[in-house]
């Protein structure tokens, strides 16, 4: 694939709308139809070309910071995660009853009345969750090439027509354009999807809400846009079409929106991408495969983004139903690529990174003589890296166990030898040549910013480190100043940007 045609922005754009449905819990689709009928909305309104393509790619990406508070979600909802999602998409950008009930269906279930009382308040009263979400959603549309009118919309994505969304309480006009269609859009295809009167709900939050002119816009559509297909949304997009200028970028970018899920794999996909294009150097591929098989590494637990983060992070025994969620991840991987005809020659590769030689493995179970040598160097270069990081079950362990680890695995016919021997090759090799600290962080801010991307609260980083919660908090306010960002999820996103994590 190295030498393959360029990759169309839109069939990026569109692939990550996949695992953003996945990821909050929405019909895969939901986001190829919000995007269509935005785009048709924009043409009513008058857009020219140049704004209907943002107006596309905002529709698109307006969910691509939802993996920045997904871990604290998981913690707050248990197994009721999905449902939170599904309960909250619709009330949104309704009023705070709709919002209230539907935090009060999937809160704390599990918990006392007076901490649920609590918990649900502290939701309500706390503006971060979107904050996290914006801030982060710039930050990777800017990775992947958006053009700054995009990232300036993503940075209001949660605004309402009277003031009161988040994060910055914009009204009225002062709205980017963009997020003002992708409201409704996006709402109208929600409210299409569970069978309800999309108009008459529409008429009850414009001018709330809403941007009056795009309701307007939305009831003198000539006929309602139904579910999109990925021909549809791809022919929606204004000629000439544009092209992604550095993929590799891009999916460092995705690789980094899928490991900020979880506290636990965050730096996870470009260290197994590292790992699997060096031992694929070493096993003598040539450079075009070497290239496809660190690419494949990136993209490799797409499909973990499907998977509720309360089972990730869940530290105790796993049931059978969880594990079959988790079973199903490399599914999910191969099916969002395969949706990509340019991405699609990574599917196989990525997809089969839990596979074992001896067919024990998932999701497919195939066996060797199925496996090209490409998956089987990636599936060792995923057991290292994961055994060597601290998981929610243990702790990681050292490099050396690690290798004793995939060498008992290969010898019980499960990875294959000579693939172990060259990922363990490949960890071994020489580290990475020093370099200044990025942001001018100092090395005491340094250490702070790699305990908080791991989820650590300040109290937590203070007695990892024996300084006081205060000292710590002005160690974060110089990292945010540093740093320019204004969130424990973008200083996390930094760290992970710039290969601060191991």
């Amino acid at each position: 694939m190295a030498a393959a045609p360029r990759v169309r922005v839109t069939e990026l754009l569109a692939a990550l709308s996949l695992a953003t449905d996945l990821a909050t819990y929405q019909p895969l689709g939901h986001g190829l139809s919000t995007s269509l009928l935005a785009v048709e909305l924009a043409g009513e309104l008058g857009c020219g070309p140049d704004r209907v393509r943002t107006v596309q790619q905002v529709a698109l990406l307006r969910f691509l910071g939802c993996t920045s508070d997904a871990a604290e979600t998981g913690r707050v909802t248990g197994s009721a995660e999905a449902l939170h999602y599904a309960s909250m998409a619709p009330a949104l950008m309704g009023g705070p009853v709709g919002v209230v009930r539907a935090l009060a269906k999937t809160v704390g279930v599990d918990e006392a009345l007076p901490r649920r009382l609590g918990m649900i308040a502290g939701l309500l009263t706390d503006s971060g969750s979107l904050a996290n979400h914006c801030e982060v959603g710039t930050m990777l549309a800017r990775r992947l090439g958006m053009a700054e009118a995009v990232t300036v919309a993503l940075a209001h994505a949660y605004e309402r027509w009277d003031g009161k969304g988040q994060p910055d309480g914009l009204s009225g006009v002062d709205i980017p354009l963009e997020v003002r269609i992708a409201v409704v859009a996006r709402d109208a295809d929600l409210f299409a999807r569970s069978g309800e009167d999309v108009p008459g709900l529409l008429r009850a939050r414009r001018g709330s809400a809403y941007d009056p002119a795009v309701v307007d816009a939305y009831l003198g559509l000539d006929r309602p846009v139904g579910e999109a297909d990925w021909d549809q949304v791809l022919e929606a997009e204004p000629r000439p079409v544009a092209y992604v200028d550095d993929l590799d970028g891009a999916l460092a970018a995705v690789a980094d929106f899928v490991d900020l899920k979880s506290p636990w794999t965050r730096g996870h996909s470009p260290r197994v991408a590292d790992l699997a294009s060096e031992a694929g150097r070493l096993a003598g591929l040539g450079p075009d495969a070497v290239v496809d098989l660190r690419r494949a590494g990136l993209v490799h637990d797409l499909g973990r983004v499907g998977v509720e983060s309360s089972i990730w992070d869940r530290a105790g025994r796993l049931a059978t139903g969880d594990w079959e969620k988790i079973r199903l991840h490399p599914y999910l991987t191969q099916r969002i690529l395969a949706h990509c005809p340019a991405l699609a020659d990574l599917a196989e590769i990525a997809s089969s990174h839990h596979e074992r030689i001896d067919g024990s493995g998932y999701h497919r179970s195939l066996s060797g003589g199925h496996l090209s040598l490409e998956a089987q160097i990636l599936a060792a270069a995923d057991v290292l890296a994961a055994v060597s990081a601290d998981r929610p079950q243990r702790g990681g362990v050292t490099v050396e166990a690690a290798t004793a680890l995939l060498e008992a695995e290969a010898a019980a016919g499960r990875l294959d030898s000579k693939a172990v021997s060259w990922v363990v090759a490949a960890a071994g090799g020489p580290p990475p040549a020093p370099r200044e600290n990025p942001g001018g962080l100092s090395e005491r801010e340094l250490e702070v910013l790699g305990l908080l991307a791991r989820g650590s609260t300040n109290r937590q980083i203070g007695e990892a480190l024996f300084i006081s919660p205060k000292t710590v908090g002005r160690h974060v306010e110089n990292i945010y100043a540093k740093t320019g960002v204004s969130t424990r999820a973008g200083a996390t996103m930094f760290a992970m940007e710039n290969r601060l994590l191991g």
